[in-house]
């Protein structure tokens, strides 16, 4: 039996429980997951840790391939970022980017992560013209989804990756961000320069981006490259 060490963010990790034991069942291969923080396992990698494959949000695998770390980019799939309330609560008015402004203004608290998605909002806060006003009511977590911190009610609304925040309970998705200020984040798989089992890896890969895949993926909030 073939380990296939891989180390992966949290945002693909719904699909990934999903789809591993199946692959695991048709192949005969074992997957060994390593679960972080997508900046974390940038830090990990480009420091010199090896496994077989990292999925990662592509800009910062990217990163990794030039830094020589990893030797080959597979796209898995894209996500939009999503907006959740607790479960029976006023859902905010997303129609667009200004009526969202005029929701973050009158909530008294929000929470993102500090992933991608988190990192994008804060930014788009300060596009917006509210960054000041909005640092004192964000909470930035980690470690937990950001739905669970509007779940308990320790926040009004939650900003996170939709496949992030469809599992969690106690929540009501909203929809995910209006089109013009949506941010579609690519996740990939990176081939390790340092692989100890590339071919089984490689066909993990096959296996995830396969048309059975992507019925799996439109499930969870993704949608499939």
């Amino acid at each position: 039996m073939t380990e296939i060490k891989v180390m992966l963010s949290a945002a693909y990790k719904e699909s990934y429980l999903e789809l591993v034991p199946r692959f695991e069942h048709a192949s005969g291969h074992k997957i060994s997951a390593i679960w972080d923080q997508s900046a974390r396992i940038f830090q990990r990698i480009k420091g010199g840790e090896s496994v077989d494959l990292v999925i990662l949000p592509s800009e910062p695998l990217d990163a990794l391939i030039k830094l020589g770390k990893l030797v080959a980019r597979f796209d898995l799939m894209k996500s939009g970022v999503g907006v959740a309330v607790r479960a029976g609560a006023r859902k905010p008015d997303i129609s667009c980017g200004a009526a969202l402004k005029r929701e973050l203004q009158a909530a008294t608290s929000v929470v993102c992560s500090l992933g991608p998605s988190g990192v994008y909002i804060v930014g788009l806060f300060q596009r917006m013209g509210i960054g000041d006003e909005m640092k004192a009511k964000t909470k930035i977590v980690q470690g937990e989804p950001a739905g669970a911190v509007v779940a308990r009610g320790e926040a009004e609304i939650a900003f996170q990756q939709v496949g992030e925040l469809l599992p969690v309970p106690g929540i009501d998705l909203v929809g995910p961000l209006p089109p013009d200020i949506q941010k579609v984040t690519v996740f990939a798989a990176g081939l390790h320069a340092s692989a100890q089992q590339p071919d089984a890896a490689k066909a993990l890969v096959k296996f995830l981006t396969a048309r059975a895949a992507a019925a799996v993926l439109r499930q969870k909030g993704m949608e499939p490259i």
